[in-house]
């Protein structure tokens, strides 16, 4: 199946909508019991090839259930799940303090789920041997508001006297927040002069065409395009060793500091629906093998069955924004407000 469209799920029945407070549909059963109605989802275009693999091979299942998955960016898809336009938020990020002040004042609750780790690569064209890696001092120095580097040889000494060009997600996107927030020590801080753009395949495109470029995306995408581009390898320090983004360095934390957990955020209304329902179970049954199948990392089991656990039991909030928890592994986060 092709995980990389935007596609409309289609149902094969009607569904019959009765507004409710979330503006979606009163689920209806089918002929044969199957049920019937539309779980709204927008968000993150890193968590998008994930919920988009889960939505198709959830239409096998339940054919009446219309689910569409839109990229607005974190952010954007922020905007829309507090006006209570969608069930679902894709989100590469966890929810801001200011989100969540939104929320509260408007009354929708959400259950925060992660679903898969991702790693933030750094990339540039095949064709640039020179960068054998950077360093986090280096990465700032080139994407740190006011930033001067125009020319490749003004990030180290030994690189040529050549333009660099960068490419990056927008800034509704919740991978441009975590990489300013990782390298520039505070999130939306960043030089502005770069060519941004919240679809990933524009960024790939920028970077395979021209030379001298550099960027960064979700791993997942990086996977998908291999053949056109090269992940930089990352030093924390310049004695720390070099470290490129792949399976088993973002799963093990040492592909620092761009390893990150991705989430859906479900609204508490919209989960009480048996459609919304029947979507989140079998997203989270099956979040381990189709986030693999799309290039990103499963989480271990115990993380889905505290997740799961998590959802059953409507735990509201968010505890990975929480102050504090830095240090903390993903299972006692989880075990957070149980």
């Amino acid at each position: 199946m092709d995980y990389k469209k935007i596609a409309f799920i289609g149902g094969l029945g009607i569904c019959l909508l009765n507004l409710v407070l979330t503006g979606c549909g009163k689920t209806e059963a089918g002929s044969n019991g199957q049920l019937v109605g539309k779980v709204a989802i927008d968000g993150s275009s890193t968590v998008f090839p994930i919920t988009e693999a889960v939505a198709e091979e959830f239409l096998a299942v339940q054919p009446k259930i219309r689910v569409t998955v839109g990229v607005s960016g974190t952010g954007g898809g922020f905007k829309k799940f507090l006006l209570g336009e969608t069930d679902i938020n894709d989100a590469s990020r966890t929810i801001k303090s200011s989100e969540a002040e939104k929320a509260e004042a408007a009354g929708i609750g959400y259950i925060e789920l992660p679903v898969a780790y991702d790693g933030i690569s750094v990339l540039v064209n095949p064709s640039n041997t020179f960068v054998d890696y950077l360093t986090v001092a280096e990465l700032k120095k080139i994407w740190e508001p006011g930033s001067k580097v125009t020319m490749w040889s003004q990030v180290r000494d030994g690189f040529p006297e050549e333009p660099i060009t960068l490419y990056g997600p927008g800034t509704d996107s919740g991978t441009f927040d975590y990489f300013t927030k990782a390298i520039n020590g505070k999130e939306q801080a960043c030089r502005a002069d770069f060519t941004a753009s919240e679809d990933d395949n524009v960024l790939v495109t920028g970077i395979a065409g021209d030379t001298h470029a550099l960027g960064f995306f979700g791993y997942a995408y990086y996977e998908e395009n291999r053949d056109k581009l090269r992940a930089v390898p990352i030093k924390l320090t310049d004695a720390a060793p070099a470290i490129a983004p792949s399976m088993k360095t973002i799963n093990d934390g040492s592909y620092a500091p761009l390893s990150r957990p991705i989430f859906i955020y479900v609204s508490t209304v919209a989960a009480e629906r048996p459609e919304v329902e029947a979507f989140v179970q079998f997203y989270l049954k099956n979040a381990a093998t189709l986030s693999q199948e799309v290039g990103y990392v499963a989480l271990p089991d115990s993380i889905y069955k505290l997740a799961t656990k998590r959802y059953n039991d409507r735990v509201s909030g968010s505890v990975f924004a929480q102050p504090n928890v830095e240090g903390l592994s993903l299972e006692q986060l989880m075990e957070i407000g149980r």
